[in-house]
């Protein structure tokens, strides 16, 4: 019983935190539905502050709760009939440490952060092989885990920055939510969409290679920034994730013939004279070792190509608010005859303050389209739509509610025409 009711005593507490936090970000539309996926730092800082950390100190502790309740309303697995409710709780803890205030090191700062993960596996209740809530993937499902611990140092008047440690590679590559830097600040949003399904955070053709959210991997990430509109990123990593270690609840690196690399860069534009904001980015990885699925095929490494893009569409009140309509997209494929996915193509649209008195409300739409692989799977494609509301509670607080609908299930035993809905709490504090 104690299990089941701490989510929802810590949200309590929380959001009670969130509503007497005086100086906490009021300016925050349309967060991730899962920042511990995009955002290296996650939390607005206010459990420091309630603590009374200063901020002019250069440490922040902050972190996020999660909790959602996901209703397969049509379809599933035909056998074992599948759980038609599922409960997922997250909790992640935050400590960051800027330590040219704090210890007078310049351009250095240091990060920690550690995860609660407690759910059910609502996507197996549903047959969805891409997962239509990202929240939950490989097993286990309850685990506490050091999620992140790293150190990051910037070079040449931050044209270069170079992070190593415990990290979550997503947070540098193939992010399409991460937000765009514009010249006029009324643009400015954290997210650009809050899909819920797992695509958005990881390119299905990545999926099982590329560390992310739980698993996270130790590693290097080097970043150039050679001018205010472009970049490029290499990454190179822990690649155990490809044998199905758990890399996120191992403490300590593994180091042997695994190794995933990753190089992306990406440009940066404003468009017309109300300067719409969009960005491309093109990528390519490759991941060493033996690889194998459970039916005996296996093939020495592998290796792919993505591509992802954003682009404001529409401004209702240029130079005035964040309202209007974005877009996006993604592209994935690889050459593996392990991995699940061959190829990905992912498109959708997010709508900013639009609904009258609820200008810090946003709503979206996304499709999700993978290949499936034919020596795995016995269906050759995987759709998946998604529709979502988010609406702001108070301050950093979010209620969102999400259908999921997917014609055809990838899992084997799945029923067609599988809906679901799902209601999420989101509070960074």
């Amino acid at each position: 019983m104690f299990k089941k009711n701490i989510g929802l005593l810590l949200a309590i507490v929380i959001i009670k935190l969130d509503a007497t936090e005086n100086n906490a970000d009021t300016s925050l539309l349309n967060v991730s539905s899962n920042a511990a996926s995009v955002n290296m730092v996650t939390g607005t800082g206010a459990l420091g502050r309630w603590i009374h950390i200063p901020k002019e100190s250069g440490i922040k502790i902050g972190g996020l709760w999660i909790g959602d309740t996901n209703a397969l309303c049509r379809g599933g697995l035909f056998t074992p009939p599948p759980k038609k409710f599922a409960g997922i709780n997250l909790v992640v803890l935050d400590f960051f440490v800027d330590l040219e205030k704090c210890c007078s090191i310049k351009n250095g700062s240091l990060g920690a952060e550690f995860l609660r993960l407690d759910g059910q596996n609502a996507n197996l209740y549903a047959g969805a092989a891409q997962g239509y809530n990202s929240l939950v993937g490989p097993l286990p499902l309850h685990r506490s885990e050091l999620y992140q611990l790293w150190y990051r140092h910037t070079f040449i008047d931050n044209r270069l920055i170079i992070r190593v440690g415990k990290t979550v590679p997503t947070f540098d590559f193939n992010n399409v939510i991460r937000p765009i830097t514009t010249s006029d600040p009324t643009l400015a949003i954290p997210a650009l969409t809050s899909l819920l399904y797992t695509p958005i955070f990881v390119n299905s053709s990545m999926l099982g290679v590329l560390p992310g959210y739980y698993n996270s991997a130790w590693g290097i990430t080097a970043t150039g920034v050679p001018s205010k509109t472009s970049y490029i990123s290499y990454g190179l990593f822990d690649g155990n994730l490809a044998r199905n270690v758990q890399t996120g609840i191992k403490v300590g690196p593994t180091i042997n013939s695994y190794t995933f690399q990753i190089l992306e860069g990406g440009l940066f534009w404003e468009l017309g004279e109300q300067k719409k904001p969009g960005m491309f980015a093109l990528g390519g990885w490759c991941q060493t070792g033996k690889l194998s699925t459970t039916t005996g095929i296996t093939e020495k490494g592998c290796l792919g190509i993505y591509a992802f893009g954003t682009q404001r569409l529409w401004l209702k009140h240029p130079s005035v608010d964040k309202s209007g309509i974005s877009a996006f997209y993604q592209l994935g494929f690889n050459n593996s005859i392990t991995l699940p996915f061959t190829k990905f193509f992912g498109l959708g649209l997010t709508a900013f303050s639009l609904i009258p008195n609820r200008m810090d409300d946003s709503f979206g739409i996304g499709v999700a389209l993978a290949w499936l692989n034919k020596r795995i799977f016995t269906r050759k494609t995987e759709c998946m739509l998604q529709a979502y509301y988010q609406l702001k509670l108070i301050k950093s607080s979010f209620l969102e509610s999400a259908f999921s609908y997917i014609p055809h299930p990838g899992l084997p035993n799945s029923k067609p025409h599988t809906v679901t809905f799902t209601t999420r709490i989101i509070v960074l504090f």
